[in-house]
């Protein structure tokens, strides 16, 4: 069998490997315009391992994320990548926070998320000797690891085991043929068995069109770093009660291993598909946007968040956020930091789609919508690719 993965990110590397190792002899090639690995959201996140404890239960990302954590674990550990297990506490920081607390807890145990704890004021003292808040969660299990190292160690395993990553190759045109997939570079046209898209911020232009005028939107992050004469004051990742509205969890703080702790993100609009800080606003992506009904429906609906988001993106307005929970942090102790565009799938009516959607044809299967926490669940969303080839044959 001859397979293309579009996309050298964790997915598309993790599809890639799981493949070799699954159906040995198979001939795999990855594909990706940008002359890296892991150039985009792989490369530009927070680092955290989570738990499950956020996501509806029943849910695809529910599953895969509580299998995925275990096995990405276990994967790190055998490859020798660092991993700081160092538990997340999700602060309820006054009394009005503390229904979405036990809504929190709630899902996370249908979901079966390990070690969980609830805490009370003194339990939270004792967790986290330095957060100011009237209620927590606890979760051990929540971790910190480096996903860009975790790609190259898949890429590894994807030329150990025969297959080729083609980079600096941009993806002009995927057809189903019915008897075989097709896929366009700059190359020509190649014919192989199947085509497996995991392209991210442009999955939703890559293959068939979505079904139902959905497309993907991106949204941009952004970080600052903690001032070092704050290190030490939280132990773990210091999580908000999330606005169950969003998909997104609030300003939070992750611990980083031999770095500054990220203080972030907030999520805005993004003026491109990669529109990180400092480049320019993509023109014909925002015309595009413009004209997309369900994202003025989105942007009607969420207007006012968006602009409170907005202004998030102010030292100011990040210090009083964890300031709440994080007593006596400033906008002095906040320096900038990195940023990243999360690829989010939006409908015709302006909702968000929350949960992981892998969809496609006979001979194209493409991950089409694969927020957070995929990194995190990439190995199960990897498995749950490679089962559908396999039973297409």
């Amino acid at each position: 069998m001859r397979v293309a993965v579009v996309g050298a990110g964790i997915v598309g590397l993790a599809t890639a490997a799981r493949l070799l190792e699954r159906a040995p002899g198979t001939q795999v090639t990855v594909i990706d315009k940008e002359p890296r690995i892991a150039a985009h959201q792989s490369s530009h996140n927070s680092g955290v391992m989570h738990a499950g404890l956020y996501y509806t239960p029943g849910s695809v990302k529910a599953r895969l994320c509580i299998a995925g954590r275990e096995r990405l674990d276990a994967y790190a550990a055998a490859r020798g990548i660092p991993v700081l297990r160092c538990g997340k506490t999700v602060v309820a920081a006054s009394q009005d926070e503390l229904g979405g607390l036990v809504e929190l807890e709630r899902r996370a145990r249908r979901n079966g998320v390990p070690g969980l704890r609830r805490l009370d004021r003194q339990d939270l003292a004792d967790v986290e000797p330095e957060v100011d808040g009237v209620a927590g969660l606890h979760s051990p299990g929540t971790a910190v690891v480096d996903f860009a190292a975790v790609c190259a160690a898949l890429a590894d395993d994807v030329r150990d085991a025969g297959g080729t990553i083609l980079l600096g190759r941009s993806i002009h045109d995927v057809e189903d043929r019915g008897f075989a997939a097709t896929y366009t570079t700059d190359d020509g046209t190649k014919s192989v068995d199947a085509v497996v898209v995991c392209a991210g911020l442009h999955g939703d232009r890559i293959g068939p069109a979505p079904d139902d005028g959905e497309r993907i939107v991106g949204f941009r992050g952004s970080w600052f770093l903690l001032d070092p004469r704050h290190d030490g004051r939280v132990r773990g990742c210091v999580y908000p009660v999330p606005d169950p509205r969003y998909p997104f969890l609030g300003v939070h703080l992750t611990p980083q291993q031999q770095r500054p702790t990220l203080i972030g993100p907030n999520a805005v609009l993004a003026p491109g598909r990669e529109g990180y800080r400092g480049r320019r606003p993509d023109v014909r992506e925002l015309f595009d946007l413009a004209r997309t009904p369900g994202v003025l429906r989105m942007a009607r609906q969420n207007l006012r968040a968006g602009v409170t988001e907005v202004f998030d993106a102010s030292r100011a307005r990040y210090a009083r956020k964890v300031a709440r929970y994080l007593p006596g942090v400033t906008a002095d102790d906040l320096h900038p930091g990195p940023s990243g565009v999360r690829a989010q799938l939006v409908t015709r009516r302006g909702k968000l789609v929350d949960d992981f959607v892998i969809d496609g044809s006979n001979r194209v299967v493409r991950v089409l919508n694969a927020p957070s926490p995929a990194a995190t669940a990439c190995l199960a969303i990897a498995d749950e690719v490679v089962d559908e080839l396999l039973r297409r044959g």
